[in-house]
């Protein structure tokens, strides 16, 4: 069995030699000599691609390409100057009609911006002046007119109070005599047309009128007249006409007091009511001259 063995392993590694080819174990050798060799052949340094002038030309030194260069160049340039030259006589006329309408326009609207701040200007300024003096003519002339106004306003006011309060004690007085006990006659006459503010308040004319509205009803008080009334009227008419004439005194003045002062009042407050009107009005008409006239020294400024 150990003699098969041996002789498996010794056929393996005959077979191995032979498999290896002879350019393998040259190569191989080669390798370990090249190693203990010296190179005794001189190494040639190459260029790189990236260190070759590549753009430049072959003819740049030659003096009739140059030459053809430079008359191409000349050609070229002359022909250019022709061109442009020809464009700008072709179309100078052209941008030159463009740019005197250009002009025009701009002057024509820079006119038309100044006229129409010159008139601006103008009209704020008149504006603010005439504002100006209607504020002064209000602030001067309406007081003065609310003044004389307040003063015919109180007048009339107290003449009315005054012909309330008449009329106030003609109604008392008649109320008072109806109620006198002697006049019992007389209740249904119409004292209206008797008793009116020119007799009320005296015993003689309350007197006279009594008189008279007996010899409405027929029963005239003559001398030897025996009515009630004409005998009171004859023996104590102080007695009989006093309450009557001192009721329509009294309603006299306290109806026209009365009177006075709410009419008065109402004056009071009208002419507060016309100051405060007046002094509001000056005082916006003054911001509408103080704006205008803002306006005015903006505009004279930026022209």
């Amino acid at each position: 069995m150990k003699v098969h063995c041996y002789n498996i392993l010794l056929f393996s590694f005959t077979l191995i030699i032979l498999l290896l080819s002879p350019s393998q174990v040259n190569n191989q050798m080669n390798h370990y000599n090249r190693a203990h060799m010296k190179n005794i052949e001189p190494t040639k340094s190459y260029r790189s691609l990236c260190e070759c002038e590549l753009y430049t030309s072959m003819y740049d030194d030659d003096p009739e390409m140059k030459e053809i260069m430079h008359d191409f160049d000349r050609q070229t340039s002359q022909r250019f100057e022709e061109y442009d030259e020809e464009r700008k006589t072709e179309k100078r006329p052209k941008y030159k009609e463009q740019r005197d309408k250009d002009i025009q326009q701009i002057i024509l609207k820079d006119k038309m911006e100044k006229s129409l701040a010159e008139k601006v200007e103008k009209g704020c300024l008149r504006c603010g002046c005439g504002l100006g003096g209607v504020a002064a003519g209000v602030g001067i002339i309406g007081p003065v007119a609310v003044n004389v106004w307040e003063i015919g306003a109180k007048a009339t006011a107290i003449e009315l109070a005054t012909k309330e309060g008449i009329d106030a004690g003609v109604k008392a007085a008649i109320v008072k005599i109806k109620n006198v006990s002697a006049f019992v006659d007389l209740k249904n006459v119409s004292w209206t047309n008797f008793i009116n503010d020119s007799n009320y308040n005296s015993i003689s004319g309350l007197v006279e009128a009594v008189k008279e509205a007996m010899a409405s009803i027929n029963k005239p008080c003559i001398s030897n007249s025996h009515e009630r009334a004409c005998s009171g009227l004859s023996h104590d008419a102080d007695y009989f006409i006093s309450s009557a004439v001192q009721a329509g005194q009294d309603a006299t003045v306290l109806t026209t007091e009365s009177a006075k002062t709410a009419n008065l009042g109402e004056v009071t407050t009208a002419s507060s009511n016309a100051y405060s009107a007046i002094g509001y009005s000056v005082i916006a008409i003054m911001i509408i001259v103080l704006v205008m006239i803002i306006i005015y020294l903006i505009l004279r400024y930026r022209r």
